[in-house]
């Protein structure tokens, strides 16, 4: 009995022990939850009210004071125009940073400034708005931290507007304006979770978006370039060995090529291309890419040019007052490209060109073509090589438009109608 006793007496104390400590579990969650930030993890807001250089007031002073910062900080620009003159310090601050142009039209000039970059972002959580910064021998931002937004702002003839490192990831870039820079952005690689929406590029000498690295990485994420606008770039997007999809973007008057595809990870789908005297889209020693429902019109040479490739669909686009429609050349032999469901009108000269290439070729369809609808050409190379012209056609519509095969032999198809 004594042992009944003291078992039910064991049990009691166990039930008691852990009502006690679900208690004081409970009584810590409420107090944590009740809590407010501790005077050390104050929100901090600077303000910037001096144009100088440095000294009290200056964005310069700003940066030091939210550098050691405990808490989240903000940093509120009210002077329309700075004028720097030697390199300004990271923002560095882990908790977070806003840099917030209040002035309208608040200008950062940078021409004083050597090649470094005009802001260092190397903490997490950093977000820019409203500002513009101009006449950088560098780049205007450098990103090598995580969670990194910059929007409604102006880059403006800089070498580089916003220069991404392999280390960041969660970019967004939204609402800008880059104008007249060699570059307006650079990805060394692809970060997790990153995008461009919504910005306009215009006039960048080189490209308005540069997104290659050597060799593609297979635990790439896709970065997502959508509804931008690209006017009178030298090329609008170049992307090689690093994932991107873009999409519903304007292409205006590219003096080069309105996108420069090279090595693996691309689609470009649903985007409008429109004039210039350029090549709207090279695929050059892409793998993989796929090229869809796109609308080209009015550019002086090729819509799509697909060269040295393998395995790239070309699919439901829509050329129209082209030079040319569609090239095929040089391709890979044992990894052929597809073309299919695309409708060419009224090319100006050749509607789909293929030149030492075999690639399949279905329901496509070529009408009005002022010179010939297909021209199937083999090629010869310097030291006497030649490479042969064996497309596969399938149920293209050619508009009753000449068929042209040059040194090459165009194989039969089945009859569209």
């Amino acid at each position: 009995m004594e042992i009944r006793h003291r078992s039910i007496a064991a049990v009691g104390v166990f039930v008691l022990l852990g009502a006690v400590v679900a208690l004081g579990h409970w009584y810590e969650t409420q107090r944590a939850r009740a809590q407010p930030l501790r005077p050390t993890e104050k929100a901090v807001l600077v303000h910037v009210t001096d144009a100088g250089d440095r000294g009290p007031g200056t964005l310069r002073e700003a940066l030091f004071v939210v550098a050691t910062a405990t808490g989240p900080t903000s940093i509120s620009i009210e002077v329309p125009k700075i004028n720097l003159e030697t390199a300004l310090p990271a923002l560095v601050n882990g908790h977070g940073v806003r840099l917030l142009g209040q002035a309208s039209g608040v200008q950062i000039d940078a021409q004083a400034l050597g090649a470094g970059p005009v802001l260092d972002i190397s903490g997490p959580n950093t977000s820019i708005d409203g500002v513009m910064i101009k006449n950088c021998s560098g780049a205007a931002i450098l990103v090598r931290a995580v969670r990194f937004r910059l929007s409604a702002s102006t880059i403006d003839s800089c070498d580089v507007g916003v220069e991404v490192a392999e280390n960041a990831s969660d970019t967004l870039l939204e609402r800008n304006h880059f104008v007249k820079d060699r570059i307006g952005m650079r990805f060394g690689a692809a970060g997790h979770n990153s995008a461009v929406a919504n910005n306009e590029f215009t006039k960048n000498k080189d490209a308005g978006i540069w997104a290659v690295r050597s060799a593609p990485d297979s635990h790439d994420d896709v970065i997502g370039i959508h509804d931008n606008k690209f006017t009178d770039d030298g090329i609008g997007i170049v992307a090689g060995n690093i994932p991107v999809l873009v999409e519903r973007n304007d292409f205006i008057n590219a003096r080069e090529a309105d996108v420069h595809l090279i090595g693996a990870g691309a689609v470009i789908r649903a985007n409008r291309i429109n004039g210039g005297a350029s090549m709207g889209i090279v695929a050059e020693n892409a793998r993989g890419a796929i090229i869809d429902g796109n609308e080209l019109e009015g550019l002086t040479a090729y819509g799509v040019m697909v060269r040295g490739s393998s395995n790239t669909l070309v699919k439901a686009n829509r050329l129209h007052n082209c030079g040319y429609g569609l090239a095929f050349v040089l391709g890979d032999a044992r990894a052929v490209s597809t073309a299919v469901g695309n409708t060419i009108i009224e090319p100006k000269f050749n509607g789909i060109d293929v030149i030492g290439d075999s690639p399949i070729l279905r329901r496509n369809q070529v009408l009005r073509a002022h010179a010939v609808a297909l021209h199937v050409e083999d090629f010869q190379v310097p030291n006497g090589r030649k490479v042969q012209s064996q497309p596969f056609l399938e149920n293209n519509n050619f508009g009753n438009g000449p068929v042209g095969a040059g040194n090459a032999t165009v194989a039969a198809q089945p009859n569209p109608h």
